[in-house]
């Protein structure tokens, strides 16, 4: 496998460091010195891209042969709790789920490669009639990150949006793309496609590219290709746009001020280059809109011909989680029928898949679900299964893989990005460091010692939290975090991984430019200087 041998060297060497939030906490060996891909190895022709449309007449003969019970799970993608994979390949035998997704606590505290790639694969099985089982995973980067140890520490969005280089955001998202495909998964629910408005998005923020919806359309379009390239099913989340919204999703129902024709020019702007990029799949957000204000999106009949109709979406549509607050709980599965109903194709997460399934065939029984409907919906779902599958299998023998440490690297030095003072720091040799969890000083001792510097009581201070006095500031996480520091000179990193921290203590020394763009305005960043 291409990336086996980094992750698990990463994993053999992960101690802390954490982004925060959603499982994250990924700190490998030290990066290693320069950037870039190599160039393709030979000029023989590159394989025709594979599209869903290709498996069309494949998938509707798999899907004609569903019974009920068949055709309602094929719409449902399952969670589980606990590790180990027999209660998933349960779900998928007997339930006939059309995937199940794999989060932080169906694997142990820091998992290795050979763990999920195990899970994966007993998952994988599990499936005995045509229609391939999606194994989904919530792997954005940064704070978003599952699976933890076992795969690359991959930056959020924004440090993409602050290195404003499209051409690496390709490279990049393709590398995570075959990092996932080669621990046995087909779907990533990723790019965040949310535009963010700075400090009031409780939600979204660092997972955004950024505050300017042209450019972060830009970034969502070139880590759609990206996510192609590398063999896994994307999905651009959250339509129509979570990133103004000051209520988290998870914990209540957040609601649209503008309404979906509203956030034509502004919101919607990624998701339709997404669209145009070739998107396999959009996620529905738990987003209530000006007229429907108790409904969320996810269950809105308008909510998802809009996303069909004005932006000319013809893939697959899943559902955000239903077992989320904004979602009225029950554990009778209505939430996957309501969603079915008002025009999903996956039903994600629901909090009991076995009644779900139950749910959704039953309603196919009794006319509240047209059978019509839910086969052209399957036929969907499989086409891309199939697609995804056949893309996995392809080897493109032009290629010459990009080598990982280099591309992060690569972009964690491209978007390193100064808050205040100047875009060279004068250098130093020595530092000591305040503020910030024990996590990230250790982290941030490994990598300066790794660039040079001497770590100590003495030399530039160096602080990891805005409430901490010191002569530099570093923030690892949204740039607006850093916003109250009094240090004369401030950077952000986007993340705390070993590559992130890295860039830190090259600029530190002198050895590096920052050149990253602020990628959202917000109060107090006129401060941070042009060093494009």
């Amino acid at each position: 496998m291409r990336l086996t041998a980094l992750t698990t060297a990463l994993a053999l060497t992960l101690t802390g460091c954490s982004a925060g939030g959603g499982g994250a906490g990924d700190e490998g060996t030290q990066p290693s010195a320069g950037s870039g891909t190599s160039a393709p190895a030979s000029s023989e022709a590159v394989p025709t891209p594979l599209t869903p449309a290709d498996f069309a007449d494949e998938a509707a003969d798999i899907v004609d042969s569903f019974s009920d019970d068949e055709l309602a799970g094929s719409l449902i993608i399952g969670t589980w709790s606990g590790t180990g994979p027999q209660t998933a390949v349960d779900m998928v035998e007997k339930d006939s789920l059309g995937g199940v997704i794999v989060m932080a606590d169906n694997l142990s505290e820091t998992p290795s490669a050979e763990e999920v790639t195990q899970l994966t694969t007993a998952i994988a099985g599990a499936r005995t009639k045509g229609q391939p089982v999606s194994i989904a995973v919530d792997q954005e980067g940064g704070p978003v990150s599952r699976l933890s140890t076992a795969a690359l520490p991959f930056p959020p969005l924004m440090a993409f949006g602050a290195a404003d280089d499209g051409k690496l955001t390709t490279t990049a998202t393709t590398v995570q793309a075959e990092n996932l495909s080669d621990l046995g998964f087909t779907i990533d629910f990723a790019p965040d496609s949310d535009v963010t408005v700075g400090p009031k998005d409780v939600a979204i923020n660092v997972r955004s590219a950024g505050g300017d919806a042209e450019d972060v359309a830009e970034v969502v379009a070139r880590a759609v290709e990206g996510y192609d390239a590398g063999g896994v099913a994307s999905s651009a989340k959250h339509f129509p746009g979570h990133g103004r919204l000051t209520v988290d999703s998870h914990e209540g129902l957040p609601v649209s001020e503008k309404s979906i024709d509203e956030l034509e020019d502004s919101d919607l702007l990624p998701f339709q280059s997404a669209v145009d990029a070739g998107v396999p799949m959009v996620m529905m957000g738990h987003i209530g809109l000006p007229d429907a204000k108790t409904t969320p999106a996810s269950l809105n009949p308008k909510a998802y011909t809009a996303l069909r109709e004005n932006l000319g979406f013809d893939g697959v549509v899943v559902t955000d989680a239903l077992n989320m607050e904004a979602v009225t709980q029950s554990a009778n599965g209505d939430a996957a029928v309501n969603a079915l109903a008002a025009g999903a194709d996956l039903a994600l997460m629901p909090p009991d898949a076995a009644a779900a399934q139950d749910a959704v065939a039953a309603a196919l029984g009794d006319g509240t679900l047209k059978r019509d409907d839910l086969v052209e919906k399957s036929r969907r779902v499989v086409a891309m299964q199939l697609a995804t599958a056949a893309a996995q299998q392809q080897d493109d023998p032009a290629a010459s893989p990009a080598d990982p440490e280099a591309v992060l690297t690569e972009v964690a030095e491209k978007s390193l990005t100064v808050l205040k003072g100047e875009c060279e720091f004068a250098g130093t040799d020595a530092i000591s460091i305040v503020g910030g969890s024990e996590k990230e000083k250790a982290a941030l001792r490994r990598a300066a010692e790794t660039a040079g510097l001497s770590v100590g009581s003495g030399g530039t201070t160096v602080s990891l939290s805005p409430g901490t006095s010191a002569e530099v500031a570093v923030g690892t996480a949204a740039p607006w975090t850093m916003r109250g520091t009094p240090a004369k000179s401030a950077v952000t990193a986007y993340d705390s991984n070993p590559y992130a921290l890295g860039a830190v203590a090259k600029w530190l020394k002198g050895d590096l430019s920052a050149t990253g763009q602020l990628p959202v305005e917000y109060e107090g960043s006129d401060e941070a200087p042009d060093c494009g």
